[in-house]
């Protein structure tokens, strides 16, 4: 065993500390914190197991939190070394100095969580799966969740469904949730499923257990409706409980006003990883023409029922990969919101060849947006702004809003 004292936070979540046999990487320890654990390597990295804190941090966060809030600090503690994890990658990364805007906090700290998932524990009630060793955390209660989402997760502990998890998406606008149930019967659920919308809940929806992740694969609605309005600061916009939208929609929000107020327009926009196409539906006021690209075919469905609802006419959405971007033309704006894995080669070189006016990079990883944006700068963009956004307070993860233009040619 040894006793090490943690140096700073890096990316995945994990305190860092130094041995004679390297850095070593702690899970769930803080910045200046005294830890006692066990070394081991794991494919070539050195981890810290079977961690005992010795010194907490005297900002430590002290109510409980689930296992996923692996950041368990006061919130104010949060937001620098948030804002050090960007500033850090953009350096480390991008081999770039410049000045980040300051991080915009959370307007919740707590019970901000607009859709979770959770594994139905063998003996009842809901809990954490942890992703490595598949092992169940059983939760008596989650304080990230918003209003909507408490009141479902009250009651499914006590409701004792035959499925391997269940997915929430709620609604802040509406305060009404949809629920998914995952694996199971679906025949042997449209009874239950009849009777949790009697008890509350908007709709229904069955999914078929998949290695691909979430529903990836057969989705069958049992009962009741299958979308909700959220608000997005200025957006209304469906949501759903099978595809991706942001969680937290209070700061997504905000981040779409400060977006909104960085581009200069134009003729044509592209917008890459669409979604359903919030970003579109915002900016469609300052283009010409507005093309929303986007593989999932719900999510483009709800988009386009969105786009009807808003009366807007010149947003066209386009059921595709981004990679094929390349054949879409050339645009004066071109909007990124990707996954983690950030932007794929060949939308790197898509954006490197058209070479639009603007790009307008929203990022959730903060090492593969400094590693796409060092591309960018290399190829001839200029970064104009950057500034980091806290859509996952008590979590390490952090969401960058960035702009890039083309520099003089």
């Amino acid at each position: 065993m040894k006793v090490l004292t943690v140096e700073k936070l890096v990316p995945g979540g994990y305190g860092l500390a130094r041995t004679e046999e390297g850095a070593v990487l702690i899970k769930g320890a803080l910045p200046g914190e005294v830890v006692r654990g066990k070394p081991v390597r794991r494919k070539g990295t050195l981890f810290l197991e079977e961690v005992e804190v010795l010194t907490p941090r005297p900002d430590r966060y002290p109510h409980p939190l689930p296992p996923s809030a692996d950041l368990p600090l006061a919130y104010e503690s949060q937001l620098p070394l948030k804002e050090g994890l960007v500033q850090d990658a953009l350096m480390r990364i991008a081999r770039l100095s410049f000045s980040l805007a300051s991080i915009h906090p959370s307007p919740r700290p707590l019970g901000y969580r607009t859709a979770a998932q959770y594994a139905r524990h063998p003996l009842g009630g809901l809990a954490y799966r942890f992703p490595e060793t598949q092992e169940l955390f059983r939760l008596e209660e989650d304080p990230l969740l918003a209003e909507p989402l408490a009141w479902a997760f009250s009651l499914l502990k006590t409701w004792p469904l035959p499925v391997e998890e269940v997915a929430l998406r709620g609604s802040l606008l509406q305060g009404r949730v949809l629920l998914g149930l995952i694996g199971g019967n679906p025949e042997n659920l449209k009874r239950p499923a009849r009777a949790l919308v009697r008890e509350g809940f908007a709709g229904v929806v069955w999914a078929e257990p998949s290695p691909k992740g979430r529903f990836r694969g057969r989705v069958q609605p049992l009962y009741g409706e299958r979308t909700l309005l959220e608000r997005f600061g200025p957006l209304t916009a469906t949501v759903s409980v099978e595809s991706f939208s942001q969680v937290n929609p209070l700061a997504m929000g905000e981040l779409l006003e400060e977006a909104l107020n960085l581009v200069s327009g134009g003729k044509r926009a592209l917008e890459l990883y669409a979604g359903s196409g919030l970003f579109s539906l915002l900016l469609a006021p300052r283009f010409q023409e507005v093309v929303a690209v986007e593989i999932s075919k719900e999510a483009a469905r709800r988009g386009e029922a969105d786009r009807r609802r808003l009366g807007i006419e010149h947003v066209r959405f386009h059921r595709g990969d981004a990679k094929e971007a390349r054949n879409l033309g050339r645009f004066d704006l071109v909007v990124l919101d990707p996954p983690r894995t950030g932007l794929s080669p060949e939308v790197r070189a898509y954006l490197l060849k058209s070479r639009p006016k603007e790009v307008l990079y929203v990022a959730c990883d903060p090492a593969t947006w400094a590693r796409d944006v060092g591309e960018l700068v290399g190829g001839g963009y200029q970064l104009a702004f950057a500034r980091p956004y806290d859509f996952f307070p008590f979590t390490h993860h952090v969401e960058v809003l960035s702009l890039l233009r083309l520099g003089e040619e």
